[in-house]
């Protein structure tokens, strides 16, 4: 046997034990989120009771009402603001305060949580003291605070999109006689708008699945589901949490599956325009 094949299989082999080590405890998750027992970790046969009792669970289902509200409202805003910062981030060169611009953007990328949630929580009780303003914390202050840290990350990838854009398009459409809001919506909004999706997709999931920031912002009528179901788990974990955790991975899955097949066909669209003009010239 030769030296490549041994480090080809040595690769395959570890490939194959990290994927078993992250996705081995996903699939224990959902096999016993079919388990007719109560108890975890005892097989006493396959039941779907799981599922109906998590949807008779009112508390459950207004978790996750909120939770989607929260993210999609998140996801939203921050491709918005996001957007507005990587366009000055990568179309305006030079300006004064650029760098502590960038810094500002990009700090809640490598801000712990836990500094995060305590800096919102801070900023909404000083508001509240001077301005009478956010006294009763609940949705609208955990928006702020995921709007906050969710901008950094979408801010990243529309940036990384928009510095490898062809800006000879956007010069011969201003050539042309079209102006800058017109040359944005025509030209480069359909260019980045895989990195859009991308970028609303990180910002709804992070928003979804947040536990310490929600802890410190939120109030006593604006309960999350992961601030659920981490309360729920600190008295015992049920297969209830099981099968909602199993609903979860799908939702997940299947977003992201509608996702890739969405930009690979927006690719395949720009690909084939492009061959198209350069036949046509």
């Amino acid at each position: 046997m030769s030296q490549n094949a041994k480090i080809s299989r040595f690769s395959l082999a570890l490939l194959a034990a990290g994927f078993l080590f992250l996705y081995l405890p996903i699939l224990i998750l959902i096999v016993y989120s079919f388990n007719e027992s109560k108890l975890v970790t005892v097989w006493a046969g396959f039941s779907t009771k799981w599922y109906f009792e998590l949807f008779k669970d009112q508390q459950m289902i207004d978790a996750a009402l909120v939770s989607l509200k929260l993210a999609f409202a998140t996801a939203c805003a921050a491709v918005v603001l996001g957007t507005m910062a990587a366009m000055v981030m990568t179309r305006f060169r030079s300006f004064r305060g650029k760098t502590l611009f960038s810094a500002l953007i990009t700090a809640p990328l490598v801000m712990p949580e836990v500094i995060t949630g305590l800096s919102m929580l801070l900023l909404f009780v000083s508001f509240a003291d001077w301005f009478g303003i956010f006294e009763q914390r609940g949705v609208a202050t955990m928006w702020i605070a995921h709007v906050t840290f969710t901008m950094a990350f979408v801010t990243v990838i529309i940036s990384s999109r928009l510095s490898e854009l062809d800006r000879s398009l956007e010069e011969a459409a201003m050539d042309l006689g079209a102006n800058r809001l017109k040359v944005f919506f025509v030209i480069t909004l359909p260019i980045i708008a895989p990195a859009l999706l991308s970028g609303w997709l990180m910002a709804f999931t992070l928003s979804l699945d947040d536990l310490v920031i929600s802890s410190f912002t939120s109030g006593p009528s604006s309960t999350t589901l992961p601030m659920k179901i981490f309360s729920s788990v600190r008295m015992g974990v049920s297969p209830k949490i099981n099968a909602l955790a199993s609903l979860m991975i799908m939702f997940v899955s299947i977003a992201a599956v509608l996702a890739w097949w969405s930009m690979w066909r927006s690719e395949k669209r720009r690909q084939r325009d492009m061959q198209l003009a350069l036949q046509q010239n």
